[in-house]
């Protein structure tokens, strides 16, 4: 095989399904997917095209590689980066309801450092007046509708596929039928691919051919969430609304977040 460069990029969001997303698609034969995060178009950009397709896995001729960096959706140099790559490079966007987002945001943080203050303290500016603040990663990574303005100054929405985080965890065959077909491979992933296991909450790839043992995703999927204040949940989705609105109207898709909430 030879190496190449990526065609197609899971290019977001942070925390929204993109791990999930990579493991059930490199079970495709045509596929070929690089395991770890290159963070080339964010970090690492000055090593050079060369150093970026020396990482890739070997293909062979008509199979795709394929990367996942969640922190390019929200980079502000990367759509700029990727087109003058390849133009006809297919992005790959999953995205999730973005208080949830931020909550598992949130959680993965404190496991690495439990000092940090509290989710409430962080998400507001003013928790009085309850101003929001934007400019925490984890709020500013979920206005999605801001993230994608700047990739659609580079890329056309034909070649941005919006994957539904929720919709992967409740019919991961479905939204991955959409993968296969946006990256024009036949649907080999399908239902008989997936079970769902109960205690992490999520499906999982059953036995690959080729080794004895399920794959699920590693410990650090499936997180307990703590428990934020259902004032500080209620502020957040109207924080998101419009920003959700905006979006649904820019993809053309409602991911039904509002819905959602009024069935609570």
């Amino acid at each position: 095989g030879t190496k190449r460069l990526p065609r197609a990029i899971v290019v977001g969001v942070k925390k929204g399904g993109t791990r999930a997303v990579l493991e059930f698609i490199r079970v495709h034969p045509e596929v070929r997917a690089l395991g770890t995060e290159p963070h080339f178009f964010d970090r690492n950009y000055e090593k050079g095209l060369e150093w970026y397709r020396n990482v890739m896995p070997k293909t062979l001729e008509g199979q795709i590689t394929m990367e996942k960096t969640p922190s390019y959706f929200v980079t502000n140099e990367a759509p700029r980066r990727i087109h003058s790559m390849a133009k006809d490079t297919k992005l790959i966007v999953v995205v999730r309801n973005p208080v949830t987002r931020a909550i598992s945001d949130y959680t993965q943080t404190l496991s690495k450092k439990p000092e940090i203050p509290t989710f409430e303290v962080l998400a507001f500016k003013n928790r009085t007046l309850g101003l929001i603040d934007a400019s925490w990663s984890a709020i500013r990574i979920g206005i999605y509708a801001l993230h994608l303005e700047n990739w659609l100054q580079y890329f056309p929405l034909s070649q941005i596929l919006f994957v539904s985080g929720e919709r992967l965890i409740t019919d991961p065959a479905g939204e991955m039928a959409k993968v296969q077909d946006f990256l024009g491979l036949k649907r080999i992933v399908t239902e008989k691919h997936f079970y769902f296991n109960k205690t992490k909450g999520f499906p999982c790839l059953k036995k690959p051919e080729d080794s004895s043992a399920p794959r699920c995703l590693g410990k650090s999927k499936g997180r307990t969430h703590p428990k934020i204040d259902p004032d500080v949940i209620h502020r957040l989705r109207k924080f998101y609304k419009p920003f959700n609105v905006m979006f649904y109207q820019m993809t053309g898709q409602d991911f039904q977040w509002e819905q959602e909430e009024s069935d609570k």
